[in-house]
């Protein structure tokens, strides 16, 4: 198994991202990023084993578009958000954004980048200082990174808050004053203030109502069209991902299992664990006859995952070479990625087949010697 986990994620970006952050039109580029969360002793504080949150994620941005990030609560999507802002350190991997490779900033770098990349939390509730108006809470950053002069910030946040339909009157009131969708007007203002060229979007609607998350999707595309933003769209709500989203990556359990543009990913999904999040979009349809593909078992713990694939221990389509052997992160038609070995070339799954049989060379050897 060593062996192969070796190649598997450097093949994807040898292949499917080489040299794609030298293209211009790459806003971000995420090569094999990793980020481990140690598990401390409880009397040592050694270190006995590691959160497996992130485990080899890569995938590209274009200017100007939105690429969705989908998977189940805890597969490792809002840690890729937080770690590609430096806001938690890696573990592995690369990050360019422009160009310029993130984790090779100083700290002085790193705050003349930081207005140029910004987030919008999940939770517009505990993300807004609850002791400063919010006239305040928009010009804070402004401020701090001198956006504008001095003598015309106050015209500037205004202009910002008509833009995230919010009027000027409201600058003197406190953030407990507003409803769930005012706040996440207010949360996307501040982020906007700041003249950003790209913003990470973590789950901006789910704590929302319904109606409100659509004026919020409506909102963020239209702010994207006149300020020319890039997103990176968090969610675990597949439709909304649908609606306001230019390609799409699935993560399940810190890997990224499958990306391409969202017409090929909603009209063709190729891996097993993608069919089944998709059948369980509902349908306005009550004469509809849903082919739901019900998941058995629960998601791995991501300090102790299954060998091999990871999914394979909940995947009908599960074949001998799953259970040894993590797949490759491969191009299957143009622009369309998967991890998973119905795909292999013959080559590949010539390869695979002797690690499989070396493996078990070894079980048998192991339970021999147990014996």
């Amino acid at each position: 198994m060593a062996k192969n986990e070796n190649i598997v994620h450097d093949e994807y970006v040898a292949h499917g991202f080489k040299d794609a952050e030298k293209n211009p039109e790459n806003l971000l580029v995420v090569k094999n990023l990793y980020k481990y969360f140690p598990i401390k002793s409880q009397f040592f504080k050694r270190t006995i084993g590691n959160v497996k949150a992130v485990d080899g994620v890569s995938f590209k941005i274009k200017r100007g578009t939105t690429m969705g990030l989908v998977g189940e609560s805890g597969c490792g999507k809002s840690t890729v958000g937080r770690t590609i802002l430096r806001l938690e350190q890696k573990t592995k991997g690369e990050v360019f954004f422009n160009g310029t490779e993130i984790f090779s900033l100083s700290k002085s770098e790193l705050r003349k980048m930081r207005p140029k990349i910004q987030i919008i939390f999940q939770d517009p509730y505990s993300s807004l200082s609850p002791r400063l108006p919010i006239g305040e809470i928009i010009a804070e950053g402004v401020k701090e990174h001198k956006i504008v002069p001095a003598d015309e910030v106050d015209d500037y946040v205004t202009r910002i808050m008509h833009a995230c339909g919010l009027q000027e009157y409201h600058k003197d009131r406190y953030p407990h004053e507003f409803s769930g969708g005012q706040r996440q007007r207010i949360c996307i203002a501040r982020a906007l203030a700041l003249n950003p060229d790209f913003i990470l979007c973590d789950e901006p609607v789910s704590a929302l109502d319904v109606s409100i998350q659509a004026q919020v999707i409506n909102l963020l595309r239209d702010l994207q069209k006149q300020f020319n933003l890039t997103y990176l769209f968090i969610s675990h709500d597949l439709s909304v991902v649908e609606h306001i989203s230019d390609t799409v990556g699935v993560m399940y359990l810190g890997n990224l299992v499958e990306y391409s543009d969202t017409d090929k990913v909603f009209a063709k999904p190729l891996h097993p664990y993608t069919k089944a999040l998709f059948s369980a979009i509902p349908v306005p349809d009550p004469d509809y006859k849903m082919d739901r593909i019900i998941l058995e078992g629960s998601i791995p713990s991501p300090s102790n995952p299954p060998s091999g694939c990871k999914f394979h221990t909940r995947c009908k389509e599960c074949m001998e070479v799953c259970k040894y052997c993590q797949p490759d992160f491969m191009e299957v038609e143009p622009d369309h990625f998967c991890a998973c070995h119905l795909y292999n070339s013959a080559e590949r799954n010539a390869e695979f087949a002797a690690i499989v049989k070396e493996e078990k060379a070894k079980e048998a050897a192991q339970k021999a010697e147990e014996k």
